[in-house]
């Protein structure tokens, strides 16, 4: 089983050129970064995990830029969006990104994505909640197939764009691994249908596993791996090991060098006996 390290970049926290260093030392596999364009000030919306929505939903780096230099100060360290809101951008800037910074990482990116939960916030964006997840399947395979063929061209319900030529090209092949976060009753279907692999947020996760193999089975596809944010417990490590979960990832703070570095001592010392 894989350990990751997962953070919300913000302008007040550690830099990503001393952090990523730091998790690839302490023996990690992989960098998370989440992503939020902004917050409306109406706060509609409430924060899945109740309660007030905490300041560094706004205050979060491009994660595309934050990777850039995680990758660039790390030499094996995977660098990965968790999760990438593809229902707020543009399919064909964000295919151009994927791939530049896969090149730039030597092939060493993840792209965890989700449809999200901010009705405000992708409204602003020109997304309607209702049909994101359309629009999110419709993005993903247009991203595809920009990744994977010189001349690319795309026709759905929602993005439509005729032949083009687009450079440069994932280093990984046919592109960097797809892994769909999200934990409501449809996902399992979904990540079968377009994603690498599936990353929930939230619910009984293990309740679930015989499902997403059983769905596998019948696309004709092998298991797919499952990445989870568990409990930094010694129990909740072992019962997901047990399960043959590909990978655990927990946050450490947002809010300053100091706290940052304090969350990575005790997920090392954590994880150490199961490495």
């Amino acid at each position: 089983m894989k350990f990751a390290v997962a953070i919300f970049p913000t302008d007040y926290g550690i830099s990503m050129t001393e952090l990523a260093p730091l998790v690839e030392g302490a023996g990690f596999e992989s960098l998370w970064v989440a992503e939020h364009t902004h917050i409306p000030i109406s706060r509609q919306s409430p924060w899945p995990s109740g309660g007030e929505l905490p300041k560094h939903y706004w205050h979060t780096l491009d994660p595309f830029v934050a990777l850039t230099a995680a990758a660039l100060a790390s030499k094996n360290l995977k660098i990965a969006t968790g999760i990438c809101l593809v229902v707020e951008r543009d399919p064909i800037h964000t295919a151009k990104q994927v791939a530049s910074l896969d090149h730039l990482s030597d092939g060493r990116f993840l792209f965890g994505i989700g449809a999200g939960w901010n009705k405000e916030e992708m409204a602003d964006h020109g997304t309607d909640f209702h049909t994101r997840w359309t629009l999110l399947r419709e993005r993903v395979e247009a991203m595809k197939a920009i990744w994977t063929k010189d001349a690319s061209e795309y026709h759905g319900k929602m993005i439509d764009f005729g032949p083009m030529w687009c450079w440069p090209k994932p280093i990984q092949k046919p592109h960097p691994p797809v892994i769909l976060g999200g934990s409501g009753p449809g996902i399992l279907k979904r990540v079968v249908a377009y994603a690498d692999g599936w990353m929930p947020n939230r619910g009984d996760v293990l309740d679930r596993l015989e499902e997403l193999r059983e769905l596998a089975i019948a696309a004709g596809r092998t298991e797919i791996p499952v990445t989870v944010y568990p409990k930094a417990t010694a129990e909740e490590i072992e019962q997901y090991q047990r399960a043959a979960i590909d990978r655990c990832i927990w946050y450490v703070s947002p809010d300053g060098r100091d706290q940052a570095l304090a969350s990575l001592e005790k997920l090392e010392k954590l994880t150490r006996p199961y490495r």
